[in-house]
């Protein structure tokens, strides 16, 4: 009798060891975030999110390890690139864009995903509401449409003159489509026509630039797109030769040339992002995260650009902006 009850009571000791085992193996094994990216202009999404989950103990090769699959732009299949992120079999998927989100959510399964810069997320049917997802979807969206009205006006202040405003909008893209609506709303508003003018290729955006005589409009109204984006350049080039103020929606963009951002910071998202992840790794449902919006829009100014054009840029506007690039 006494050699069975020491028996029970070693094998209860080994499994209760083995528990504990099993469970320190769990709560100490290195993490896979899968980052599915377009890369070029988002990468600061990227760096702010490993600045954040660094802040919140999670280190790079210790705690976590990311698995990225960059599309450069769009110029890769972001649904390939899902695929192959889950071949790694990832922990949990973070997205950088709509697009991305898109592919994630074609092939992502039951696998938890936080996105960051997606479009309206409700409507655009990712997520029940913002309370709650109802899904494997939580993240932080993007304030790129809803600002569009709110650009112009920051525009107009640096540039009370404006009268007529070139719009080009790349009319297979949602975002386009929903930030023109916001914008003509503003516009109509603060007494500016628009000038609209819709694109689907490079080579259509080229025909359209060379096809605006310089003085036919005050201004360039950016009205966010990839395909815009991918050729910023020759929207700052007809800019620049014309002497034309561009308002712009991220700090990357000003940059490359654009006078005046007014929007979201991508790094601060990746930021935001990171206490998401955290939440999703300590095993909290996407469901139970409500999703966040960016939490604090910031206006750039390319003072170097300004002197281009010949624009003197009133000093009240200057001290209100966040950065200035020289």
């Amino acid at each position: 009798m006494k050699q069975s009850k020491s028996f029970k009571l070693l094998l209860s000791i080994a499994l209760t060891l083995m528990l504990v085992c099993s469970s320190w193996a769990q709560s100490t094994a290195v993490r896979r975030i899968g980052v599915l990216t377009p890369g070029g202009d988002f990468a600061p999404v990227l760096e702010g999110l490993r600045q954040g989950l660094a802040q919140l103990g999670y280190l790079e090769g210790k705690q976590i390890t990311f698995i990225i699959e960059d599309t450069k732009m769009e110029t890769l299949d972001p649904v390939k690139a899902a695929m192959r992120l889950l071949e790694a079999k990832p922990d949990l998927l973070v997205t950088v864009a709509t697009s991305h989100a898109t592919a994630a959510k074609q092939v992502a399964g039951n696998i938890p995903v936080v996105f960051t810069v997606l479009t309206d997320p409700v409507q655009s049917g990712f997520v029940a509401s913002y309370a709650s997802s109802k899904n494997n979807f939580t993240g932080v969206s993007n304030s790129v449409a809803p600002l569009s009205g709110k650009r112009l006006e920051v525009l107009k202040e640096m540039v009370p003159g404006i009268k007529r405003g070139l719009a080009v909008v790349a009319i297979k893209e949602t975002i386009a489509q929903k930030s023109f609506q916001f914008l003509a709303e503003s516009a109509s508003k603060l007494g500016i026509q628009l000038v609209r003018r819709d694109v689907t290729t490079k080579e259509e955006l080229e025909k359209i630039l060379l096809e605006t005589p310089k003085g036919s409009v005050d201004a360039i109204i950016h009205v966010p797109a990839i395909l815009l984006r991918n050729h910023i350049a020759l929207l700052v080039d007809k800019a620049n030769k014309d002497k034309l103020p561009f308002g712009v929606h991220t700090e990357e963009l000003v940059k490359k040339g654009a006078l005046v951002s007014y929007g979201e910071d991508n790094r601060l998202i990746g930021i935001q992002a990171a206490r998401l992840v955290v939440k999703v790794l300590k095993g909290v449902p996407p469901s139970d995260i409500p999703i966040e919006t960016p939490e604090q829009p910031i206006l750039v100014v390319n003072r170097t650009t300004a002197k281009t054009i010949g624009l003197r840029i009133p000093r009240e506007f200057l001290e209100h902006a966040d950065r200035i690039v020289e």
